[in-house]
């Protein structure tokens, strides 16, 4: 049985929803648990300690252990006093799993500079706020895993959620260099794309609900989103720089790959506009990817193709 035993973890948002399936799941399993959430709405208004309270009390009637932090993500002092939370009641931080977050639907020409600093501020801000110091205090005991929730739409693009979705791509930006450069630490960092009936489908009630849809969400158990987070943020998952999306008992690798393209005569004359559009099908093939670890494999294989040998200019 995989097990958290003699660790503690963050959860962030982790009084409803996934995040407190997550927390309540790895509690089970024995780790120690800081739940965190400022109780607010799913747009972020507002405030309520007992929503976290109520999950600390949920473990610990079930024997686990767990404390409350209703600190806000958004800021560097929230994000130091979550970890601080794990430090100062378990002595250390073994996972992340930054799922704080709120969700706000809007058309690109309609959301407001301050809706879109608010989204990004809870989910990119917030995600490097409590992932810094996470970070320090796991490359000093030399272990850490890093969970944090990505998105479809961040992965792929959806209508009205302009802000949403670039907060939540910027997770994934975010989770891969903290791979890169915990890989040397122990610390692994990987990325989900849950797709889980939550409290977000509430904001759909403004508009008529297709019968697709009803069908899909009546499949989307939550519950089946939550074995893949726990095997990330455990001591026996091996992988890092991942992102996976979960949904109705589907999971599966999400990339961004890089085709071989065309590549024009090295030798010849700087490119026109002209060659772009003749040689566009190439460009936009699908065929014959690769997936790069960091920019630096994209550019050794550019170097290799222009027959530039290591250490040469």
């Amino acid at each position: 049985m995989i097990d958290f035993a003699g660790q503690a973890a963050v959860v962030t948002g982790a009084g409803r929803g996934l995040g407190r399936l997550y927390a309540l799941e790895m509690a089970r399993r024995g780790a120690h648990i800081v739940v965190n959430d400022t109780g607010g709405t799913i747009t972020g208004q507002g405030s309520d300690p007992s929503v976290a309270d109520g999950v600390v009390d949920e473990i610990r009637l079930a024997g686990g252990s767990a404390v409350a932090s209703f600190d806000s993500v958004a800021s560097p002092e929230g994000g130091a006093a979550i970890v601080g939370a794990a430090l100062d009641a378990f002595g250390r931080v073994d996972a992340v799993v930054s799922n704080a977050g709120i969700y706000e639907m809007a058309a690109i020409d309609k959301i407001t500079p301050e809706r879109w600093r608010d989204m990004l501020g809870v989910h990119l801000d917030g995600g490097f706020y409590v992932a810094q110091p996470a970070f320090t205090a796991m490359k000093a005991q030399g272990y850490g895993r890093f969970v944090f929730v990505a998105s479809q739409m961040g992965a792929f693009g959806q209508h009205r959620n302009a802000a949403y979705a670039s907060a939540k791509a910027g997770l994934i930006g975010l989770s891969n260099v903290v791979a890169q450069e915990g890989e040397r630490h122990n610390i692994l960092s990987n990325t989900i794309l849950p797709i889980g009936a939550t409290r977000m489908l509430d904001t759909t009630s403004d508009r008529r609900v297709t019968a697709l849809e009803e069908q899909f969400f009546a499949r989307i158990d939550p519950n089946r989103v939550v074995p893949l987070v726990v095997y990330f943020a455990s001591r026996d998952c091996a992988a890092s720089h991942h992102n996976v999306s979960s949904g109705a008992g589907r999971y599966g690798r999400a990339f961004m790959g890089l085709t071989e393209g065309w590549m024009a005569d090295p030798d010849g004359p700087v490119p026109s506009v002209e060659d772009i559009a003749e040689h566009w099908s190439e460009i936009a093939s699908t065929e014959n990817f690769t997936v790069p670890m960091s920019s630096w494999e994209e550019i050794l294989g550019i170097c290799a193709r222009l027959g530039i040998a290591d250490g040469e200019a």
